[in-house]
Parts: structure tokens; sequence; C-alpha cells
């Protein structure tokens, strides 16, 4: 029996997928995938191995990656019910689903990871909010779990009442990111700068910039002031922000992406 089972193999469960096999090794992987087509590309490309059927995949592999679209769960939880065993233990990554919807379609006794990682996990630079369910794990497949999770970038441990949260801190915020990397290069773009040049400043930059957070320990706000000398550019800059928005524009994309979540974790 393999460690792990990937259903679902697109932007979010192949970069997973790949990280694993790293991390594991070939012997360890197996997927599942709706897509004729796709299926073959990826065998193709990891040496992997497919299985014909969510069910058949679940008999064959003891942690099982639930990496496809929140309205795909009904069916797929569906046919995992006859499969899945209280030794299986199932990660899901999809924006909505609960532990309680997953335990209930399944059985009560089914242990659920449930987890809200992003792309950036494409790089080996992902951010994951992970939340066990109210079950028993022991120390060597927690460490196993968590050590998955570190494969494809950092994680933090949260209970399961802040998931939804998550989906806008982390999940669906690098949209956000790349929306202001295009808009900060489109704007020296018109200053003279070199297209390709100009993405690549922009990109460095937020990436240092975040790298800041990450190692100084020092708060958003005073590395923000340590850039901005009195009467300079930067301070104007900021002064033209505050004017038009930018910090309301962030929070209000937050409180539609969390209205978004709720949505989906009501109506499932």
């Amino acid at each position: 029996m393999a460690l792990f089972g990937f259903i679902g193999t697109g932007n979010m469960g192949y970069p997973l997928m790949k990280a694993a096999i790293r991390t594991f090794g070939e012997n360890e992987v197996l997927f599942s995938e709706t897509s004729a087509e796709r299926r073959k590309a990826v065998s193709n490309e990891t040496g992997i191995a497919f299985v014909t059927g969510s069910a058949e995949l679940a008999r064959q592999c003891k942690y099982l990656v639930l990496a496809v679209k929140p309205q795909s769960f009904p069916q797929l939880l569906a046919e995992l019910k006859t499969a899945v065993t209280d030794e299986h233990i199932i990660i899901s990554i999809a924006a909505g689903i609960t532990i309680d919807y997953i335990k209930e379609k399944l059985g009560r006794t089914v242990r659920i990871v449930r987890a809200m990682p992003n792309t950036p996990a494409q790089v080996s630079e992902g951010m994951t909010g992970i939340s066990f369910s109210a079950d028993h794990f022991s120390d060597e497949e927690r460490g196993l779990i968590e050590r998955f999770f570190a494969s494809f970038g950092k994680y933090e441990l949260f209970d399961e009442k802040l998931m939804n949260a998550l989906v806008c801190a982390n999940g669906s915020s690098p949209a956000y990111v790349y929306i202001f990397i295009e808009a900060l290069a489109d704007s020296v773009v018109s200053l003279g700068i070199p297209r390709d040049k100009a993405y690549k400043l922009a990109a460095q930059t937020v990436l240092g910039a975040a790298k800041m957070v990450l190692e100084t320990g020092e708060h958003p706000a005073k590395l923000k002031d340590n850039v901005c000398s009195p009467g300079g550019t930067t301070i104007a800059a900021v002064k033209a922000l505050e004017e038009h928005g930018f910090r309301n524009a962030v929070m209000k994309a937050t409180e539609a992406c969390y209205a978004k979540a709720e949505e989906l974790s009501s109506n499932k």
C-alpha cells in the first residue's frame, strides 16, 4: 500500500503531489484524475501510476488528498464512502468544506485533516493552514502529515473555526499580490522602464519586503516607516495610496472572500 493518493491534479493538487514525490519517493504516491488527457500528461511527466476511480485509489493508499473543487465533493465522497476505513486519513484542501461535512458523508470515525494551502507551493514557498479533526492521530501520523505540508512551504496549525478566514489570508490572497505587481509594473512602464525589467523589479521587491517581515520580526508599520523619509517620495506615494483607499480595498476584498467561503460552507 502506498502512503499518498491524490484525487485531482490541478493547479493546487499537482504541485502538492510533486512535493510528496520528492519527499517520500515515487513508490509512495498514486493518483486518480477524471480527465484521460490529464492522466496521461501527469503520468508521463512524473512517472507515477494512476488509478482508475477514487474508490480503488482509497484501497491502495492510506492518506487521501482530496484536491478537487468544492462543487465536486458530494459526488466524490459518495464514491469514497464504501472504500474508506478507520485506517485512512483524509486530507481536504477545498475551501468551505468542513470536517463535519466530510464525516457526515464518510462516517463519523474517519479521521480528517482540513487544510488551506496556496499556489506558491508550486515554487516550494507555499503557506498552509492546517486543522486536525478531534480524533486520535499517532505521533508518527502527525509527524508524517506535517512533513508533507513542510515539503512545499511553511504551515501553521489552527482551530477549524478559522479556516474560512485562512482562505482570505493565504488561499486567495496571492491573486491580490499578482494584481499589485502587475499594476506597479504597468505604472513604471508608463515612465519608460522596459516591461520585462518592470516585472522583475516589482516581483523581487515584493519578495524582499515579505522576507523583511518574516525574518526581522519588525511590525510591518515600522518597516514601512523606515522607508518613509520626511518630505520624501515614499511618504508622498503612501499618502496617495491612503487617499485612494488602498488599505480599505484590501479589507473589502477580505470581506468578500470570507462571505464566499461561508456561503460554500453552508450550501454544500
